[in-house]
C-alpha cells in the first residue's frame, strides 16, 4: 500500500479564531508609533504572545526589552497587551519616558476591579496562572496582601483569606471557561458572601474561541491550535478540544511544527488559532496541507465578533 495517494482531507476552520480586538489594538499601537516617530520604539515584554508577530514588529524597528532599565532616556516605550503593575508606568514617568499603554481594555477592567475591592476593604482572590504577565500586572495594582492567587480547584478548597467576610474574586481573562466555573463554584460554596464581577472577567474572545472548538472537536480526528507555547488562551484551546473528545489536539506555532506522519491517519482536521495568532499563519498551514492532500475546507461558525477597541488619541491620526 506504500506509495498510494492519501485520501482527501476535510478541514474544518473554527470561527471566530485568531486576533482578538485587544491584540489587534496592541499591534496597531506599536505599528502606528513606528510610523509617527520612526524606529526604534521600545516595547516592554512581548506585545502579544506570538513569535511571528514579535519578529514582524522587530523587522519594522521595534525593540523588545524585559525591563525599563533597558530603555534609553528620552525613548518611547509601549506596555504590552497583558498589562503591567502600577510600578512600571510610575517608573516610566519618573524617568521622563514617553510611554503608551497597550493593555487590553478588558484586562484594564480587571485592574479597576482589583483596585475597587481594595478601596472597599475587601481581599480579592485572583483566579489565574502564576507567573503569567497578566497575573503579575493585576496583582501589581494593589498592595501585596490585598490579592490571593488561586490556580486550581484544589487551591480553591484550601485558600485561607484573612477577611472571609469581606471577600471578592476576579479572574485572568484567558482562562478555561469550564475550569474557572468549577473554581468559582467552590469559592461560592466556601464563602457565600463572596463578591464577583458584574460581567465575567474571562473575555468574550476567549469564551467564543473555546465554545467554537468545543462544538467542532467531536467531529474531528485531530485539532490543531495555531499559537505560541506561552500563550495562555492558545494552550486552553488545546485542553478544550481534548476534553470535548478529540484526543489528538496539539499546538502548532506554524508549518514547521506539522507532524506529517501523524496526519496520514487523519480524515477530518479541525483548525483554530489563538487570540494572538494572525490569520496569515492559518493560511500558511492550509497551503502546506494542500501540497500533500486534496482539501475540502469548511467553516464552523460559532459567533461573529465586531468589537473594535479605539487607539490612544495621540495615535488616531497616524
Amino acid at each position: 500500500m506504500t506509495g498510494l495517494p492519501l485520501p482527501a482531507l476535510s478541514v474544518i476552520l473554527a470561527a471566530p479564531r485568531g486576533f482578538c480586538a485587544g491584540v489587534d489594538r496592541a499591534v496597531q499601537i506599536v505599528e502606528r508609533l513606528l510610523e509617527k516617530h520612526g524606529a526604534p520604539v521600545y516595547v516592554r515584554h512581548e506585545i502579544v504572545h506570538n513569535r511571528f508577530v514579535v519578529n514582524g514588529l522587530k523587522a519594522k524597528g521595534a525593540v523588545f526589552v524585559d525591563e525599563l532599565d533597558e530603555v534609553p532616556d528620552g525613548a518611547a516605550v509601549v506596555f504590552s497587551a497583558h498589562g503591567v503593575p502600577k510600578s512600571v508606568p510610575a517608573e516610566a514617568k519618573r524617568r521622563g519616558l514617553a510611554s503608551l499603554d497597550a493593555t487590553c481594555p478588558l484586562v484594564a477592567k480587571v485592574h479597576l476591579e482589583a483596585a475597587r475591592h481594595a478601596a472597599l476593604g475587601r481581599q480579592a482572590i485572583l483566579i489565574g496562572h502564576a507567573g503569567h504577565p497578566e497575573v503579575i500586572g493585576t496583582m501589581g495594582q494593589v498592595p501585596g496582601d490585598s490579592i490571593l492567587l488561586v490556580e486550581t480547584a484544589d487551591d480553591a478548597e484550601t485558600v485561607a483569606p484573612a477577611t472571609p467576610e469581606a471577600l471578592a474574586y476576579i479572574t485572568q481573562t484567558t482562562l478555561s471557561v469550564d475550569e474557572t466555573a468549577e473554581i468559582v463554584a467552590i469559592l461560592k460554596r466556601r464563602f457565600p458572601a463572596i463578591e464577583g464581577p458584574k460581567r465575567e472577567d474571562i473575555c468574550f474572545a476567549t469564551t467564543n474561541r473555546q465554545a467554537a472548538v468545543k462544538a467542532m472537536a467531536p467531529a474531528c480526528d485531530a485539532v490543531w491550535v495555531i499559537g505560541a507555547p506561552n500563550s495562555s488562551n492558545s494552550r486552553r484551546l488545546v485542553e478544550v478540544a481534548q476534553r470535548a473528545g478529540c484526543g489528538d489536539a496539539r499546538l502548532l506555532q506554524g508549518t514547521e511544527d506539522i507532524d506529517w506522519p501523524s496526519l496520514a491517519r487523519v480524515r477530518t482536521l479541525g483548525i483554530t488559532a489563538g487570540a494572538s495568532a494572525p490569520e496569515v499563519l492559518v493560511d500558511e498551514v492550509l497551503t502546506a496541507l494542500a501540497t500533500r492532500r486534496t482539501l475540502t475546507v469548511s467553516t464552523a461558525a460559532h459567533a461573529i465578533e465586531d468589537v473594535v477597541f479605539k487607539l490612544p488619541p495621540e495615535l488616531r491620526d497616524a
